[in-house]
């Protein structure tokens, strides 16, 4: 049985799966971790309706964010077509990526999280569905998240022609990525409730920022060297 299935899936195919699925993981990590206003949210709710509440809040900007990533990659398809084949192209398309992603570490930096969110204060607890829907619509309002997306798929060319399977867990792996942030996030709150408030979630988005930065520089790094992932 195994034998036939690697006859039928070829072996370079299950590399680049398994490198599109470990890809989207980090892209859906880094998509979600800055803390713009829906990550306060997801704070907020956990602190006062519980980790539950908090995760679900997670799984409606995951699908928000893979929303985003389909749209991204569908726009892509007919450049990364053109430029897929010709190794100098995808170098400058890399390069291009870690720039932005660079930008927009730089942009978290100096940014202040609570911009943008009002909390409404007679929220009642609702059900996990409707807080998961709310977050979704909070997410999806702010489209500059595009330009995060494209960025992390030029940089670790995320979208290649042809491998629809792969391509297919990538996008999965893009809310698995998220969910995996959200739950550490969520266990990470209940741990540790006294710190979050406005000053830790400044303090936090200033460390995911840095972070931000660091990948970004040593990803560049590493396609100028030729030890791209």
């Amino acid at each position: 049985m195994v034998i036939f299935a690697v006859v039928m899936f070829p072996f370079a195919d299950y590399i680049s799966t398994f490198q599109l699925i470990l890809k989207g993981l980090l892209i859906g990590i880094i998509c979600s971790a800055p803390m713009g206003p829906v990550g306060i949210l997801c704070i907020r709710r956990t602190l006062q309706k519980g980790r539950e509440y908090g995760i679900a809040t997670g799984a409606g900007a995951a699908l928000s964010d893979l929303f985003y990533a389909l749209v991204t990659g569908a726009g892509m398809l007919p450049l990364m077509m053109e430029f897929i084949d010709k190794e100098q192209n995808l170098f400058y398309l890399k390069i291009v990526g870690a720039i932005m992603l660079f930008a927009f570490g730089i942009w978290m930096l100096r940014t202040d999280p609570r911009k943008g969110y009002r909390p409404s204060q007679s929220e009642n607890n609702g059900t996990l569905f409707s807080n998961a829907v709310s977050a979704f619509f909070l997410t999806i309002s702010n489209p500059l998240i595009i330009f995060l997306f494209i960025a992390l798929f030029n940089m670790f060319t995320f979208v290649i022609p042809g491998n629809w399977y792969g391509s297919a867990l990538g996008y999965a792996s893009i809310v698995g990525g998220a969910m995996l942030w959200w739950m550490g996030l969520t266990q990470l709150i209940v741990r540790m409730k006294s710190k979050f408030d406005l000053h830790g979630i400044k303090t936090l988005n200033r460390t995911i920022g840095t972070i931000v930065i660091t990948v970004a520089v040593l990803y560049a790094a590493m396609t100028i060297f030729h030890l791209s992932l």
